[in-house]
């Protein structure tokens, strides 16, 4: 890029070819923004990447501290991986916007700091709300220390100039937080682009997994503390004896996979079957080899996640069951697009049901499959990167007048126009 070009810099713990929801949308996005002339630079834990990155026009900076596959790290692991990542960032030739994610959980915290630093322009990527989603995920805290740290959080993100949700509901808790809600952008996740609908008599996945004549009910992603199973088990615990065809199929890994074996065994469900995470490449194969998918949240998570999960299921145009909370995004995007079905988290019967319904009417999975591929069709990629580009340049043209300086970067309409958008309007 030219000498004269804006700076961005990322951090987060992962990035590609590491595992992790939040390093797959970093890639992409910061090629993207690349294209768009942007000096991208991105801090990560890890190892490998680096010739993808360069060819990308991605400056990727690792702190040398490699990642397991498998399970994510404790809290200790976190609190470590958040001051090499601030050390490293720190260390950095300056840039004109930092950009925090949320993995570590605490890295918003940092990124005020960061800014200073640099000299920059601050913006947090929320894809998760810290530290009120922690109890969720199996880390109580000490009543005091949990309050410390929210009012600690609160006073950091209300000095980021914008701070980005992935969706409304959450846009809302951020904006109750104390968040101005005029820093507030909505900017939400989007499928894996290499995600396809893959019919079954052409996937070679489906064939080597021997799925032929079975009616495969899918759960693919992350099996962590904030993802219930008790209700898909006992759901696949009542279809055992009277629907044989049925199969669910378990993908992934995380904290929860141990527990779900277990019981697995326990229950002597022959009907369920795990299988290890699935590389990038064969996401397509082994998201299509379904013909339902299942997405699980915690009813306490509202508003403090987003399934990605979902996202994928939808993209290889497969209708989806959502357990989770009625007034979440995910619900709402099911509900409004007619693409599947929200049942609550611990609801196995009714889950039985509505998947005894589905495998009964190969026309309906059908037409909702159809439908679930529309639903995820009008944002990409190509649109977070357009919305995230148009808040950044916003944000240094206001940074670069504020300092009597010139800018090079004139203030767009757009652009304008994006960092004013509330979340109302957006809903």
């Amino acid at each position: 890029m030219p000498e004269g070009s804006p700076s961005i810099l990322f951090v987060n713990r992962v990035f590609p070819p590491d595992r992790g929801a939040t390093g797959r949308c970093l890639a992409d996005l910061t090629e993207r923004l690349a294209r768009r002339g942007w000096r991208v630079s991105v801090v990560a834990d890890g190892a490998g990447g680096e010739e993808e990155a360069r060819r990308s026009c991605v400056a990727l900076w690792r702190t040398g501290r490699a990642i397991p596959a498998g399970d994510r790290p404790d809290a200790r692991g976190y609190l470590d991986s958040l001051l090499r990542l601030t050390w490293r960032a720190l260390r950095l030739p300056r840039h004109d916007v930092v950009v925090t994610m949320t993995d570590p959980p605490l890295l918003g915290r940092v990124g005020p700091l960061l800014a200073a630093r640099h000299g920059a322009a601050a913006i947090h990527w929320s894809q998760d709300v810290f530290p009120a989603l922690l109890p969720v995920l199996g880390a109580p805290l000490p009543p005091s220390l949990f309050q410390a740290l929210e009012r600690s959080m609160a006073r950091a993100l209300g000095r980021h100039d914008a701070v980005l949700a992935i969706g409304r509901c959450m846009a809302r808790r951020l904006v109750q937080s104390g968040v101005a809600e005029s820093r507030v952008i909505l900017c939400p996740n989007w499928p894996d682009s290499r995600i396809r609908p893959i019919p079954h008599a052409v996937n070679g996945w489906r064939a080597e997994q021997g799925l032929e004549g079975r009616f495969v009910v899918a759960y693919s992603g992350t099996l962590g503390l904030a993802h219930p199973m008790d209700g898909v088990l006992d759901a696949a615990a009542g279809l055992l004896a009277s629907d044989p065809a049925i199969l669910f199929l378990v993908i992934g890994e995380g904290r929860g996979r141990g527990a779900v074996a277990e019981a697995i065994q326990r229950r002597g469900l022959t009907n369920v079957r795990l299988a290890p995470w699935q590389p990038a490449e064969r996401l397509a194969e082994s998201l299509s080899a379904a013909d339902l998918h299942l997405t699980v949240m915690n009813k306490a998570a509202v508003g403090l996640m987003a399934p990605s999960k979902l996202l994928g299921g939808l993209a290889a145009g497969r209708p989806g069951l959502f357990l989770g909370p009625a007034d979440s995004e995910a619900a709402h995007h099911i509900r409004d697009w007619g693409c599947g079905a929200v049942l609550e988290p611990q609801n196995g019967q009714g889950l039985a049901e509505r998947i005894r319904g589905y495998a009964a009417d190969p026309a309906r999975c059908a037409r909702e499959g159809a439908v679930a591929l529309r639903s995820v069709a009008g944002w990409g990629a190509d649109d977070a990167a357009s919305r995230i580009d148009a808040v950044a340049r916003d944000l240094v043209a206001r940074r670069s007048f504020a300092n009597g300086a010139r800018t090079r970067w004139p203030t767009l309409g757009a652009a304008r126009r994006a960092l004013r958008r509330r979340v109302v309007s957006d809903a």
